[in-house]
């Protein structure tokens, strides 16, 4: 693919995007410090959520975003919608930096960027019936003629998600998690989105109903031309929905590949311990991802209000006699022999 049509089926590139959250430390107090010193005794510190991520989302694709829990994962998703400020970095969505407009600016592609939540039970307001939480979104961004038509979108978009259109008077309350789910994916469609970030969608639901999600989200994708951003730390479900996979470790994107790459031939020692983690069923297998021994990593994942110098995952790393570099320089995101790039100085 030449550099002229790689730009033109781009749909979101992300540059050196940070978010870093303000926060206050308490020193330790005594009982006979004053409210004064008190407030003396605390110091500003930032939380680095997310740290120098650059990636690109071509359109139709499905790009998977995996990761140990408060890795960052849910905070770039939602910085890519700018529903946080980023701290530094562009974000480019159709050709447009949304990170130069303003909010007035701004809500006009908010109809084309969509999110889908992970808690069906916290992202539908319990006072709103189900009719009048889907048409929202047709209402704020001024897309129904009239009161008919409106009722006729709610009606396609529940049929469209697999429930029937008489749950349009019924309440979240009265709904299955698998329900309400699928009326929060309803409700990020009722836009027409060209791009829908999922933010763990399927984590919530019993397992039963996990793969009833994920076929609808790849049936959606196939009629609507959806792109995605898939966050999760299923990483059997991610290997099945998406083409392409970021591994995320303490803010920073440590692996980026294709699917098939990431799965068979991981480059680096944080990704490889995750998949050497994913059950396993048939040892047998020709699958050399699935005859991996078992990593296990040591000590606890370092605090964002204080990431180790050098490669953030050194504390953990498993490699034995580790380079000065890993010690000392922060590996850069660089393309290896199989394509993949891997922020490591080890790999190969």
């Amino acid at each position: 693919m030449s550099e002229v049509d790689r730009q033109r089926q781009m749909l979101v590139r992300v540059n050196g995007v940070s978010m870093h959250f303000p926060t206050k430390i308490a020193w330790k107090k005594t009982d006979a410090a004053s409210a004064f010193q008190r407030a003396l005794t605390r110091r500003s510190t930032t939380v680095q959520a997310v740290t120098d991520v650059s990636l690109e989302i071509q359109r139709g694709e499905t790009l998977g975003l995996v990761g140990e829990s408060g890795c960052g994962k849910s905070t770039l998703g939602r910085t890519i919608l700018r529903l946080y400020e980023p701290t530094k970095g562009a974000i480019h969505f159709e050709s447009t930096d949304v990170t130069r407009l303003s909010q007035r600016e701004l809500r006009p592609m908010r109809r084309r960027m969509q999110m889908i939540f992970q808690d069906p039970y916290a992202s539908l307001d319990p006072r709103m019936n189900v009719g009048a939480a889907i048409a929202e979104p047709l209402e704020i961004h001024d897309l129904a003629k009239s009161t008919a038509d409106k009722e006729r979108r709610v009606h396609e978009l529940l049929e469209r998600v697999g429930l029937r259109a008489d749950a349009a008077k019924r309440y979240p309350h009265e709904f299955s998690g698998g329900q309400r789910q699928r009326i929060g994916i309803a409700r990020a469609l009722a836009c027409k989105p060209s791009f829908v970030v999922c933010d763990e969608p399927i984590s919530a639901l019993d397992v039963s109903i996990q793969a009833q999600i994920v076929n609808l989200l790849e049936d959606l994708q196939a009629a609507e031309g959806l792109t995605y951003l898939f966050i999760s730390h299923d990483l059997k479900i991610v290997q099945h929905i998406c083409d392409r996979v970021a591994v995320m470790y303490l803010g920073r994107i440590v692996e980026l590949a294709d699917a098939k790459t990431l799965y068979t031939s991981p480059k680096h020692p944080y990704t490889q311990a995750l998949l050497s983690a994913v059950p396993r069923i048939d040892l047998h297998t020709a699958n050399p991802a699935a005859k991996r021994d078992r990593i296990i990593l040591q000590g606890d994942v370092p605090s964002p209000l204080d990431p180790p110098k050098g490669c953030p995952f050194h504390p953990r790393c498993p490699v034995k006699d580790k380079p000065k570099a890993c010690f000392d320089e922060l590996p850069k995101l660089r393309v290896l022999a199989n394509g993949s790039r891997a922020a490591c100085h080890v790999a190969e």
